[in-house]
């Protein structure tokens, strides 16, 4: 036998997807996280599969993980000691950023967390111009004294963003030639190989965050890469990055940064799968688990993509699937503030100590306990049976924390509790859809995540949302997506010219160089000829406006014909985004983009036939359920998915259980069991 599996790391769970590439079995897992050491949970719970399955480690032929090791160290500052060399006149140019204020009249705003500590950030002599020419030749005397100046403050990376360095690399082409003499065991980045694009504040945070979690990365991937090897597993893992696509260990120690929503797009990739099996080519993503919410938006099968993020305040200039997180997961406490008023989250419980029922010495009530006081989960055993819980302990948390201090009783400060968090997801929601542009109500809402079928059809109902899909298994469709997703590279770089005919040669010549930088980067990966595939995209904008929009071209080579074709485009594109556009106005060409992908073998899914005439599932119990907007609890009936047929209805109000969810259906919901085993849940009152 051969075996396929995919990890995804999160705060509470760790999640297994497992293909059986002879018979096609598809096997899901899940096990708590080892915070303080991912790889523990990760190498136990592969242990624990195998063992299972009766299998040997080296019939595993892939393995997949998603993981939250660079995110985490950005987010509790736990990188290392680092120093930026640039050009001189710009070394405070981390701490002035772009001058834009996100909280314009908050006179306490705080600035993002110095990557740099003082007096690390150092200059050296150097100029190139605009066009790539040279003005001031690199003094490189001044760049050996600088270079020992940082060795001995002992920085563990260094960080080289020159001026217009992805015009012309040879400055700093040679600046790391000077490190790699001076100070051997430093971790370099390079601005002009990292983010060879304009815009030097942007290129600098994205460098200097690099090298700040590189050696981070490192002593981890190999930490994993050791530990998969001591257990008899000879293949190279992978890594997901923040695209949605999978890069070998050595490319995540080089590029760490494009690890830092590594987990959750691993989610997307798949959800873009499963509504192609759906026919739902409009679909917002729900992904909750027990830390927090991912929110992201599919149109036409394909995930939303922005070419620049935000990650602990500071711009990030690397390719990531378009996710919206929020701190609402099961595992959110809840809490009355000085005002007395009920809030939910961000802080969250985690693994350990958990909700209060889990029984490991929480005691702050969080959204779990409120779902197991409402009876919506279950409020024996969870994870299949293989978790025991305690009503009685999420009745006194929130009785002593939320009941005490408002006035509130049991039922309504429960009810309350799944309110709130509710009421914050629906607006992330919005965040990703209305605010953008989109009529929510034209998509479908997937659900998945441990927790994210639980709240899935409330959240749709108050949006106006009239469809609500759950995957076969909801709360492993990550670790799913790691067995779904292609090896792929995006390349970048800027030159402003007019969009016109006259800068075709120029312009393709862009791209031609790209797909020779990608070609190479696929023979590293070791992908086939055959196997392999190019898209690409102009970054547009119109003459005297400082953003560009990201615009697909049919190919590297444009002619004049596909030319008016990517201006159509960009003037539509342009409209539907802000209302208006400008066809008799000059456009400009910023950047030049091509996707590199490598295809990589996946899981062969077949549907089976419908059998709409099977008997309906029988319930393994009624359980008494108090759902959103109801005064009194409901006598519910529970089932097993596991009985669920392809071809069958279920109405709601109900509840569904198995091994990785809970899916709570209110009345007026029906249940549609499809052929793959997903679940089309639609709300019978909106027409």
């Amino acid at each position: 036998m051969s075996y396929m599996i995919g990890v995804d790391v999160g705060g509470t769970f760790t999640d297994f997807s497992v293909f059986n590439q002879e018979t096609g079995e598809l096997f899901h897992y899940k096990d708590s996280s080892t915070p303080a050491d991912p790889s523990q949970a990760i190498v136990k719970g592969i242990q624990d599969v195998l063992k299972i399955k009766q299998a040997s480690p080296e019939e595993v032929t892939y393995l997949a993980h998603g993981t939250t090791v660079g995110t985490n160290a950005l987010i509790e500052k736990k990188g290392v000691r680092l120093g930026l060399i640039t050009t001189k006149g710009f070394k405070d140019l981390m701490e002035i950023g772009t001058q834009r204020r996100p909280s314009l009249y908050n006179l306490r705003a705080q600035k993002p967390y110095p990557l740099i500590p003082s007096g690390l950030n150092r200059t050296v002599t150097e100029r190139i111009r605009y066009d790539g020419s040279i003005e001031t030749p690199l003094d490189e005397e001044e760049t050996r004294q600088v270079v020992r100046e940082l060795k001995e403050q002992g920085v563990d990376a260094i960080a080289v963003c020159t001026l217009f360095s992805f015009m012309n690399p040879i400055h700093e082409l040679r600046i790391e030639e000077i490190i790699r003499e001076e100070f051997p065991g430093a971790y370099v980045t390079l601005s002009s190989k990292l983010a060879p694009e304009f815009r030097e504040y942007s290129r600098m945070s994205t460098t200097v965050m690099n090298s700040y979690l590189g050696p981070v990365m490192e002593q981890y991937v190999n930490h994993f890469r050791t530990s998969i090897e001591e257990i008899g597993i000879r293949v190279e893992p992978y890594v997901t990055q923040s695209n949605g696509s999978i890069i070998s260990i050595k490319e995540t120690i080089d590029c760490p940064i494009k690890t830092a929503l590594s987990g959750p797009s691993a989610g997307v990739i798949a959800a873009a799968f499963i509504g192609k099996q759906c026919d739902a080519d409009k679909i917002i993503t729900f992904d909750m688990g027990g830390t927090s919410a991912d929110i992201s938006l599919i149109e036409n099968y394909t995930p939303q993509v922005s070419n620049e993020r935000e990650v602990e305040g500071y711009p990030a200039r690397i390719p990531m699937i378009n996710i919206i997180t929020i701190g609402a997961g099961g595992g959110s406490i809840a809490r009355i503030d000085d005002g007395g008023a009920l809030k939910v989250g961000p802080k969250s419980a985690g693994a350990s100590p958990g909700p209060a029922c889990y029984m490991r010495g929480g005691e702050e009530p969080c959204v779990t306990d409120a779902n197991i006081v409402l009876g919506k989960l279950n409020q024996k055993k969870i994870l299949g049976g293989r978790m025991d819980v305690d009503i009685e302990l999420a009745r006194r948390a929130i009785q002593e924390r939320i009941c005490d201090h408002s006035g509130l009783d049991l039922k309504r400060a429960a009810n309350g509790i799944i309110t709130v968090v509710n009421s914050n997801m629906v607006r992330a929601i919005r965040s990703v859809s209305v605010e953008k542009g989109y009529d929510v109500r034209e998509f479908s809402l997937m659900a998945f995540g441990g927790a994210g079928p639980l709240h899935a059809c409330e959240v749709a109902q108050e949006l106006g949302m009239r469809e609500v899909l759950i995957p076969p298994h909801p709360g492993t469709l990550c670790s799913l997506g790691l067995l779904l997703a292609d090896t792929k590279f995006d390349l970048s770089r800027t030159k402003v010219m007019r969009g016109a005919p006259e800068n075709l040669e120029a312009i393709n010549e862009q791209f031609a160089q790209m797909v020779e930088q990608g070609t190479a980067l696929l023979d590293k990966e070791g992908v086939p000829a055959e196997r392999r595939s190019f898209t690409f995209f102009v970054d547009m904008r119109y003459q005297r406006q400082n953003f560009e929009i990201s615009i697909p071209v049919a190919s590297g080579t444009l002619t004049p014909e596909t030319l008016d074709r990517a201006l159509a485009s960009f003037h539509a594109e342009h409209k539907r985004s802000y209302g208006y556009c400008k066809e008799e106005a000059e456009v400009q060409f910023v950047s030049y983009r091509v996707s590199t992908v490598g295809i990589i073998d996946k899981p062969n899914l077949l549907p089976v036939p419908l059998q709409p005439e099977a008997a309906p599932p029988q319930a393994i119990e009624v359980r008494q359920v108090l759902f959103q907007g109801q005064e009194d609890y409901v006598e519910t009936p529970v089932y097993q998915r596991e009985s669920f047929v392809p071809g069958q209805s279920i109405p709601g109000p109900c509840i569904c259980e198995q091994m990785d969810t809970t899916l709570v259906v209110p009345g007026g919901w029906t249940i549609y069991v499809d052929g793959y085993h997903n679940l089309k849940i639609h709300n019978d009152e909106v027409i």
